[in-house]
């Protein structure tokens, strides 16, 4: 590895066993790429290949000794074929207008995301998060990072934090409106944002983790087809 490549001066370690926040009863581990100051966009571009994911300056990847159940999963965007739900989906939000803008704090995108924490994870702790939380969850990044807001007649609807990585588009957090009856904000937003890498000629989207037995990411396994990075390479999943 020559002295200029990107990851050369970082060093990873594994943390100490803590709760799971996906299954309930079990202890995790995860992989810690650091120092946080040294990993910038061209570091990030080669640790997302490999699996590892951001929150805030934060970038890690799980590192059970005894579970491989979370997966990094990516959407390889030229041969994704949308399910016939999903392109109702894709219809019935086509009112939407989308708006690409810098890393900002906005009171009404966190009273947004509060209302949000409060109607999907009651008593989680994140539905306890005030401003500087917020700050430090999704608007703390030492990568190129944006913001998309999706709005309705000019009403915020949906607001979706996006690393912009060399490969690719990452999801990294998206929060909406919970009182729409019937909409699919979140289908709708994984649909936009492979458009957004089609125009851009870029061919991945990064979707995170996925956990086979967790309901609440199950969703991501209706984007098909879907590539996991398992035992160091990206593979396809089956269904």
């Amino acid at each position: 590895m020559s002295d200029d490549h990107p990851l050369q001066k970082l060093q990873f370690y594994i943390t100490a066993p803590y709760p799971c926040g996906y299954q309930e009863g079990q202890q995790a581990q995860s992989l810690i790429a650091a120092p946080q100051h040294l990993i910038d966009t061209g570091s990030y571009d080669q640790l997302i290949r490999q699996g590892f994911r951001r929150s805030g300056n934060f970038v890690y990847r799980p590192h059970c000794a005894h579970c491989n159940a979370c997966v990094p999963v990516r959407l390889p965007v030229a041969t994704f074929q949308p399910s016939r739900s999903q392109r109702r989906a894709w219809s019935q939000h086509q009112n939407l207008t989308a708006r690409v803008i810098e890393m900002q704090f906005l009171e009404e995108h966190y009273c947004l995301y509060h209302a949000y924490q409060l109607a999907r994870h009651l008593n989680g702790g994140m539905d306890m998060d005030d401003d500087s939380q917020y700050r430090d969850f999704l608007l703390q990044s030492n990568v190129d990072t944006v913001l998309v807001e999706f709005r309705e007649n000019g009403r915020l609807c949906m607001v979706s934090v996006v690393d912009c990585v060399a490969d690719g588009l990452s999801a990294v957090y998206t929060f909406y409106d919970c009182t729409v009856p019937r909409a699919a904000f979140g289908t709708y937003n994984v649909l936009w944002l492979a458009e957004w890498c089609r125009s851009l000629e870029l061919p991945c989207l990064y979707l995170g983790y996925w956990i086979a037995a967790n309901r609440k990411m199950s969703y991501k396994n209706n984007f098909r087809p879907l590539q996991g990075f398992l035992d160091g390479e990206w593979v396809p999943l089956t269904k």
